[in-house]
């Protein structure tokens, strides 16, 4: 993957990237399925981006329930707004659904240009503020899934942002079906139940994570 093609590196050569990586300290770690990469309520300065595998942002209450805010893929970001505040306990965690690689940035180098005031280090920090405002829209959308109040019209309500951002009516899920049900605050059995009811009823097809929405070929933004 090519840092110059992620959000937070659009705008800066290859060649600048390496420079600005070494000028902050950047440094790679890998992390096994299932393993920590952020605690809640710990501390971090650093930002996260996933170079490969998936990263899952999810909090828990004091009861053991388990709430999905988001998923981050290769060339995504997390941890970013925690680490602009590191006095500030993580209220989620962070944890590898499969064996993940990513690339940590300390946030303050980030922010504080260095003697050299390099153009491109300019431009990271207008590309980590525009990741911050799309992470707050995604908390947004987040919220409009779960206002409805039927299983299905949270189902529907997502599948809609999928296929808007997909441009298609098929699309592959980041989440396994509890992951599904933790992001859309239902009941993994009501869920699948659910899911089925809407093949049954000729609403969508799918096969583990890949969808399609079986009545969206005339939609206007597809």
């Amino acid at each position: 993957m090519e840092l110059s093609t992620t959000s937070l590196f659009r705008g800066i050569s290859e060649e600048d990237i390496a420079s600005l990586l070494h000028c902050l300290g950047a440094a790679q770690k890998r992390y096994k399925k299932g393993s920590l990469l952020l605690a809640e309520g710990t501390t971090t300065e650093h930002v996260g981006m996933v170079l490969s595998g998936r990263v899952l942002l999810q909090y828990t209450d004091v009861w053991g329930t388990s709430s999905v805010l988001g998923s981050a893929g290769p060339g995504d970001v997390f941890g970013e707004a925690y680490a602009c505040c590191p006095d500030e306990p993580l209220q989620i965690s962070a944890l590898a659904t499969e064996e993940t690689t990513v690339l940590l940035l300390n946030v303050n180098r980030v922010i504080h240009v260095c003697p050299h005031s390099c153009t491109f280090h300019t431009t990271l920090i207008q590309n980590l503020l525009s990741v911050c405002a799309h992470k707050n829209l995604e908390l947004s959308r987040r919220m409009l899934h779960t206002t409805p109040k039927t299983i299905r019209g949270r189902l529907l309500s997502y599948f809609s942002e999928c296929v808007k951002l997909s441009k298609s009516n098929t699309f592959t899920l980041p989440y396994n079906r509890q992951q599904l049900a933790d992001y859309l605050g239902v009941d993994r059995s009501a869920l699948c139940s659910e899911l089925s009811k809407m093949q049954k009823d000729g609403l969508v097809q799918y096969h583990r994570n890949h969808f399609e929405i079986c009545q969206a070929e005339e939609l206007p933004f597809l």
